[in-house]
């Protein structure tokens, strides 16, 4: 085996070794074993690893760009927040949320809302039972307004591009412009884009992987000054 080969070899194996022993721990824990992890390769790749499969591109591009070392301490103070947006999130009808690991290794939110309950098919104007949902979501983004907000939508396969692309984009738009009519600040979004059907889920060629790809995820992530204050201990 090539030096290179077995050095990659070997660093897979030590994140694989120590997220097995990390099964039982909370985003709290992981947090701070994340955010002191030694070396960038290693801590990309625990990042790649704890994310889901479908956001390990995706995940690597939620999160403030930043000069600063994040230490442990850091990653344990904001996955301890994360874990109570995460929670307050899961109160919200008809949002399935999970968490996942953003561009700088840190706990991040995702709530994903099926795009059969907000809209009509082909349509992109909220019904009045996604405006509900939204109304409670929208408390939990002004609650904890020191998280960035990226919105995307997604569509199936089914149609051209021509229809799906401008179709996720709407879509999209809509849920970020009912969410700042509500009081979410515009500031606090900071990207709204459509996918059209370019990152499915879920296999496009059966009617509940359909389902599964039409969509809008609403991401949360640690901003700039959420890490600034968890670095001078003032974040709670």
């Amino acid at each position: 085996m090539k030096a290179k080969s077995l050095k990659l070899f070997s660093i897979v194996l030590c994140a694989l070794f120590v997220l097995s022993g990390c099964q039982s721990m909370n985003n709290t824990a992981k947090g701070g074993l994340i955010g002191g992890g030694g070396g960038a390769a290693l801590g990309a790749l625990v990042g790649t690893l704890v994310s889901g499969r479908s956001d390990k591109g995706k995940g690597a591009a939620i999160g403030a760009a930043i000069g600063a070392t994040v230490g442990a301490g850091t990653g344990a103070i904001i996955g301890k927040r994360m874990d109570k947006a995460a929670d307050a999130a899961k109160q919200v009808e008809n949002a399935t949320v999970e968490t996942i690991t953003d561009a700088n290794n840190l706990t991040a939110v995702k709530v994903t809302f099926d795009s059969g309950v907000l809209f009509a098919t082909n349509k992109y104007d909220l019904n009045s039972n996604a405006k509900s949902n939204l109304a409670e979501f929208a408390k939990i983004l002004k609650e904890y307004n020191d998280a960035d907000v990226a919105i995307y939508g997604h569509t199936d396969s089914t149609g051209s591009d021509a229809i799906n692309d401008p179709l996720s984009v709407n879509r999209a738009n809509s849920v970020a412009n009912y969410l700042k009519s509500l009081g979410v600040s515009a500031n606090q979004i900071k990207s709204v884009e459509g996918k059209g059907s370019k990152e499915p889920v879920a296999d496009n060629s059966t009617a509940a992987g359909r389902s599964q790809n039409r969509r809008v995820e609403v991401y949360m992530y640690a901003s700039e000054a959420m890490i600034n204050s968890a670095n001078n201990g003032t974040l709670k």
